[in-house]
């Protein structure tokens, strides 16, 4: 059952100067046409310019094409008496969790958004505790969110979100200013979410070691979906990704240079394990220790 339906889409930012003339056009998305199953676990990629975030912005209303369409659940976005139902149909999260963090505390900021949906205010408590218990963090609950680090910003701002009962849940790079411990945190419960609520997750990043996890990859350039498939049918296209600038994962490169040296390795390999059980029996046929290769590449 399809959540996303894009169908045939347009949109252009528009610079206009001091007289409102049109001074500049931007062509962000030209005739993208792509549709996203329910409960399931997407990646968007491209370069920047790609047109990544301009989408994203159109799954929830906060941009409506120029031409096409866009259904949320069936919902025409360019529908305005039905923008409220789409917003929380499907809910935002954007890099910069400060921007979406209003409240002094952190249970009051869980609870603003279905407070300005109209939620009971018995209802809202629960649902600003279970969505707080769902990202790990009930017992910051009373903390200021001044007061916490980045990755923990990102997880009140997905509380936030999920407090709303949104089926599915929009990420726009929600890990780039975040250390390498906030990101691995705010993945992983992205992942619980979507793997225990089954809340569709459109995730779109730029760190390809996020992506290999998901269930499906859309990789954009100039404005639309230039190769869609499994992190492992994606990632094999090595050369292909090169050229639109793009990397792949720090072992998946490895693993074409040492293909592209003779190993008869296999193409689209996605973690370190894969490539040491690889490795291992070719190393021991060689005469090498495969257990002390295991070991340095960990």
């Amino acid at each position: 059952m399809k959540i996303i339906d894009a169908a045939h889409v347009f949109f252009d930012y528009v610079r206009r100067d001091e007289n409102d003339n049109i001074e500049e056009v931007s062509h962000a998305l030209s005739d993208l046409s792509l549709s996203i199953e329910k409960g399931s676990f997407v990646c968007v990629l491209g370069h920047n310019g790609s047109g990544k975030s301009t989408f994203a912005k159109l799954l929830n209303g906060l941009n409506i094409p120029r031409e096409g369409t866009v259904l949320v659940a069936g919902m025409d976005t360019r529908q305005e008496d039905k923008l409220l139902q789409i917003r929380e149909t499907a809910g935002m999260v954007f890099q910069n969790p400060d921007n979406q963090i209003i409240a002094n505390v952190v249970e009051e900021d869980v609870g603003f958004g279905p407070e300005n949906i109209g939620v009971p205010t018995e209802e809202i408590w629960r649902r600003v505790e279970a969505s707080l218990s769902a990202v790990g963090m009930l017992a910051y609950r009373l903390k200021s969110p001044n007061r916490l680090s980045g990755g923990q910003k990102q997880r009140v701002a997905i509380a936030g979100v999920m407090a709303m009962k949104p089926a599915c849940i929009v990420l726009d790079e929600p890990t780039a200013m975040l250390d390498p411990n906030g990101r691995k945190d705010v993945m992983r419960t992205v992942h619980e979410l979507n793997r225990r609520e089954g809340i569709t997750i459109v995730h779109i990043t730029h760190y390809m070691e996020e992506a290999v996890e998901a269930d499906r990859i859309i990789v954009m350039d100039q404005g639309r979906p230039v190769m869609d498939g499994t992190p492992r049918e994606i990632f094999s296209r090595v050369e292909e990704l090169k050229a639109l600038s793009l990397c792949v994962p720090q072992v998946t490169e490895l693993a074409y240079e040492l293909r592209k040296a003779g190993m008869p390795i296999s193409q689209g390999i996605l973690t370190r394990e894969e490539l040491v059980k690889e490795l291992c029996p070719l190393l021991r046929a060689s005469g090498h220790e495969g257990n002390t290769y295991a070991k340095r590449t960990r």
